[in-house]
């Protein structure tokens, strides 16, 4: 029989200040995004509650214990084909939301040139204090690639404020926040944790699930053809006007806006067994995919 129980999700009590929006986020995407999507790639949620005065929130979700399971043991890769499965069900999930009307007007938001303006001020003052931290174990090189990266992220921008090619991202999309079906036999996914959830660039799930965690052995072998499913993918569900080549182009800028991940991670208390090897990957991925050309 199936298993009779839900999966009470809550907040920790050390992060109760209002400064951590994870439960309000988690809370408006199973209110605003879950409840109108056709497909089904998230865990039903049977009650979302967010309460303004106490910054306190719940969630109750299906348990899926019976039938999906999580691919791998952290920090290990999936397989190949689960590799497959999951870009397969997450081109699913893009496909539904792309460029939907719905964007930045009934569901999300677009952040202007002012929030951005002030987003990144903070990310700059964060990264003297994260460079500051590190010494000399951040390259002279590093540390200049951050400041290119400072200097030209205005521009940078401007790929988010066209507003085109544009879909929900779940932000932390690492292989860990998903279920994958116990079987193996289709991509019956369940994509869980959106509390980073946002109005972006497909592309930017991909580079956190790849550039940000894996290796360059295993980018080198996985990382075009899960692009190129991701693509067909895309296609197959109807997405119009965004080629292959735009893929890539949105792909690289991603991989580049990731450096700033290990510098957040490393502000919100993220233990360094996450965010040094993370910091050292996405580097590696940078320089392996020629991302400092776009700060030229």
């Amino acid at each position: 029989m199936p298993r009779q129980s839900v999966i009470l999700k809550t907040g920790l009590p050390e992060r109760a200040d209002p400064s951590w929006n994870a439960g309000r986020q988690e809370v408006a995407f199973y209110t605003e995004v879950a409840t109108v999507m056709a497909t089904r790639l998230v865990p039903r949620c049977f009650e979302a509650a967010w309460d303004a005065e106490t910054n306190a929130w719940h969630l109750l979700l299906e348990d899926l214990t019976d039938s999906h399971v999580i691919a791998t043991t952290w920090p290990l890769p999936p397989t190949k084909g689960q590799c497959e499965r999951i870009v397969h069900a997450r081109a699913r999930f893009h496909a539904e939301w792309w460029d939907d009307p719905r964007l930045g007007a009934s569901v999300g938001k677009w952040d202007g040139p002012d929030a951005m303006g002030n987003h990144l001020k903070t990310f700059a003052e964060r990264f003297a204090r994260f460079a500051d931290r590190l010494g000399d174990r951040l390259a002279r090189e590093r540390l200049a690639l951050y400041e290119r990266f400072i200097d030209a992220a205005p521009r940078l921008l401007s790929r988010y404020y066209s507003h085109l090619n544009v879909t929900i991202v779940q932000g932390d999309a690492h292989v860990w926040n998903g279920f994958l079906l116990r079987d193996g036999a289709t991509d019956d996914v369940r994509f869980f944790d959106w509390d980073s959830w946002r109005v972006d660039v497909g592309a930017d799930d991909l580079a956190y699930m790849m550039a940000m965690h894996w290796y360059p052995d295993l980018r080198s072998r996985l990382e075009r053809p899960l692009l190129d499913r991701y693509h067909s993918a895309l296609v197959t569900q109807g997405v119009q006007g965004y080629d292959r080549r735009a893929l890539d182009d949105d792909y690289h800028l991603s991989v580049l806006w990731q450096i700033a991940t290990p510098v957040w991670q490393a502000a919100n208390d993220i233990p360094p067994v996450i965010w040094w090897n993370n910091l050292e990957r996405i580097m590696l991925a940078v320089d392996d995919l020629g991302c400092r050309e776009l700060l030229a």
